[in-house]
């Protein structure tokens, strides 16, 4: 089968498919065959950087998602051609992932999609919007007569956010960094943008006086200072992206960063679960909602999506059908 093996660092242009064999099936895990994945910029760090740390068992093949049918249901659940979608839980990483034509992967990861999206869309669903969702609904609690400021609304992430946020009535401020992207935001839901040059906190206030009651951070912790200024009182800030340069912050200083009566959250999406993914899919067909695709690739242009991941010009999901 064709696979992209990733056996040390390398840019883009080095990606390349190979021919491994199909992997054999073992209790507690499925195979699925594999109909599109997404990418994700998380594959981009791996490939990157990450692929030669020391807890990093390599050759691997990458990512960190994929949708398909059940292959092989050894002692699980499922049965054979079940529609799926599989994410997180070390795919890509501790074990091989999504870009490859057969996935071996362990049950927990691996859940019904109960959903008529054809292949391309349901490909852009699993990751993108499991974080979105989560962060939305699990963490900041989203209602209808929330103001929120989705900080990064270019992002995939972003993109499905201010489409989940504005299906049940909520008002949106998104950022971006272009000009040129500002009508594609109003166009997907936002109803204010602003340009992110850093410090945004006093034209979130121009909008909203006293200040918007959630904001979804993607950015990271390099702006989360400016962002907790955007808080109304009792307002709470979701930290779940790292789009900027930083991934740590080495003076963050809760005291002072988080202002009094005002709250911080996080989300991690590496547990994802049956009843969630259920949720995010009727969610999708009560709205109506169509994931946003930017560019839909096979297997074999995967250096171009991964150039077109890291141009950020991609306004959407980019997916890989297989």
């Amino acid at each position: 089968m064709k696979a992209v093996v990733i056996d040390k660092i390398c840019n883009a242009e080095e990606l390349t498919v190979k021919d491994i064999e199909i992997p054999k099936v073992k209790l507690g895990w499925v195979l699925v065959k594999v109909m599109a994945f997404g990418i994700n910029r998380s594959e981009i760090m791996f490939r990157s950087k990450e692929a030669e740390a020391p807890y990093i068992n390599l050759p691997r093949v990458l990512g960190i998602e994929c949708v398909g049918i059940i292959e092989d249901s050894s002692d699980s659940h499922f049965k054979k051609d079940d529609k799926v979608i599989a994410l997180m839980g070390g795919m890509g990483r501790s074990f091989d992932g999504g870009y490859q034509e057969y996935a071996l992967l362990p049950t927990k990861n691996v859940f019904y999609a109960k959903t008529n999206l054809d292949w391309i869309e349901l490909g852009a669903v699993p990751e993108t919007f499991f974080t979105a969702y989560g962060s939305l609904f699990e963490c900041l609690n989203l209602e209808a007569n929330d103001s929120i400021l989705v900080r990064g609304g270019t992002s995939a992430t972003g993109i499905v956010a201010i489409q989940l946020a504005k299906s049940i009535g909520c008002k949106i401020i998104a950022t971006t960094r272009k000009e040129e992207k500002i009508e594609f935001l109003k166009e997907i839901g936002a109803d204010f943008v602003i340009i992110d040059n850093g410090e945004i906190s006093k034209k979130v206030k121009e909008i909203y006086p006293k200040g918007v009651s959630k904001v979804l951070e993607l950015v990271g912790t390099n702006v989360i200072d400016d962002s907790m200024k955007t808080l109304a009182h009792k307002g709470i800030l979701c930290l779940t992206g790292i789009l900027g340069s930083k991934v740590a912050s080495s003076n963050f200083d809760i005291i002072k960063t988080i202002p009094n009566g005002c709250y911080l959250t996080s989300f991690f999406s590496n547990y994802p679960n049956q009843e969630i993914i259920d949720k995010i899919f009727n969610h999708i067909e009560k709205y109506n909602i169509k994931p946003v695709i930017s560019k839909v690739f096979n297997i074999g242009e995967i250096s171009k999506a991964h150039l077109l991941m890291e141009s950020n010009n991609a306004n959407g999901k980019i997916v890989v059908l297989v």
